[in-house]
């Protein structure tokens, strides 16, 4: 896990204290679709049809380093899956830079961005339609070694063997076809697929929700082990706040398109700053019955709104049980609220980090001067 703590003297830091540069930068991202309306067909028909675009990302910044796991949580449709493949270039963004060794993989094209590919991967959520039926489990795991020319005939083979083993599978199952496995069993095909290549850097998107329980922790278990031999990067995607826990080093939080906190990941479970994460959390159901009974759960009103036409202002005001009139105006920039601990709420400050506690009414990070 790499330390990302604030350095009190930038002028003689302390070793163990300087952070390292971060493998992937992600800076003010952007990935709108257009569904077309309000074109120059439209105003001859007469048609009022106004133009309509979804702002899946709108805005996302985000650092993530060296062998650490990333947890990116929200609920469907907040731009999760999106994000993830947007850093990939596996949909183009509309804006904003996704920088990688110096190189902004966001304008990259063609053979530029082809030399790059072979260092970020993604592990798909579906097993079962991310592998192609008609091919082998060895045609699948060497195909990414034959399109970037890394080994060819027995050399291939052999590849393709060890990999089956490192993701724990027998190597006899080289000739045998998807149809013939487990969903475990695929989702460990398709991991060995993404690390075929040697990658720095994995997009796990959802990989254990297809999967029965049982199935899941085995699956968590292994990445994190691979993680530990081969010091892999992830972005794990998930909205089982369960395995985000266990699996990350820092939590980012994503409502509407936009990030809304971001911190270490006993930090944001044990102490939320955000009402949206507060919700999420008290959604988890806890093991002890008694402590279950016992609890208080913060019930959101209201469905997510459409990323078509999101809310002015603050995207989560129409369901913020601690909303007032600002919210509604001014949009939350996502700032250090706590050490290593961010978040987008004009309603707290480091000064008044518990929403719970501010007067009504109040807007402490407004009045700081740290929301635009």
């Amino acid at each position: 896990m790499s330390t990302h703590e604030s350095i009190a003297n930038p002028t003689v830091p302390p070793p163990a204290l300087v952070p390292e540069e971060p493998l992937i930068a992600v800076r003010d991202l952007k990935v709108h679709f257009d569904l077309g309306g309000g074109g120059l067909f439209d105003k001859f028909i007469g048609s009022n049809t106004e133009k309509r675009v979804v702002k899946a990302v709108d805005g996302v910044t985000l650092d993530i380093y060296p062998r650490e796991t990333v947890g990116l949580v929200g609920e469907s449709g907040c731009g999760k899956s999106t994000l993830g493949r947007a850093i990939l270039h596996l949909i183009p963004p509309t804006g904003g830079e996704v920088i990688y060794k110096g190189q902004d993989l966001a304008h990259l094209s063609g053979k530029a961005l082809r030399e790059q590919r072979r260092h970020l991967q993604i592990i798909f959520q579906d097993p079962y339609a991310s592998l192609n039926p008609r091919m082998t489990v060895g045609q699948i795991v060497g195909e990414p070694l034959d399109t970037f020319r890394l080994a060819r005939g027995k050399q291939a083979e052999e590849r393709v063997q060890e990999l089956l083993e490192t993701v724990g599978l027998s190597k006899r199952y080289i000739k045998r076809y998807p149809h013939e496995f487990s969903g475990g069993q695929r989702q460990r095909i398709g991991i060995a697929r993404a690390l075929a290549v040697d990658p720095d850097f994995i997009v796990a998107d959802e990989p254990i929700s297809a999967l029965d329980v049982s199935i899941q922790a085995q699956i968590m278990n292994l990445l994190e082990k691979l993680q530990r031999e081969k010091a892999l990067t992830y972005l794990f995607i998930s909205h089982d706040l369960r395995a985000i826990r266990h699996v990350s080093d820092r939590v980012a939080v994503m409502y509407l398109g936009k990030l809304v906190e971001l911190a270490e990941a006993k930090a944001i479970y044990a102490e939320p700053l955000m009402p949206y994460t507060k919700a999420l959390i008290s959604a988890v159901p806890v093991p002890d019955p008694n402590i279950e009974a016992s609890r208080q759960r913060m019930v959101l009103e209201g469905d997510v709104p459409s990323p078509i036409n999101p809310p002015s202002g603050c995207r989560f005001h129409t369901r913020c049980p601690y909303v007032i009139e600002e919210c509604k105006e001014v949009v939350p920039q996502l700032v250090q609220i706590k050490p290593n601990h961010r978040a987008a709420c004009i309603r707290i400050s480091p000064d008044q980090p518990h929403i719970e506690n501010v007067a009504p009414g109040a807007a402490p990070g407004l009045e700081a001067g740290q929301h635009a």
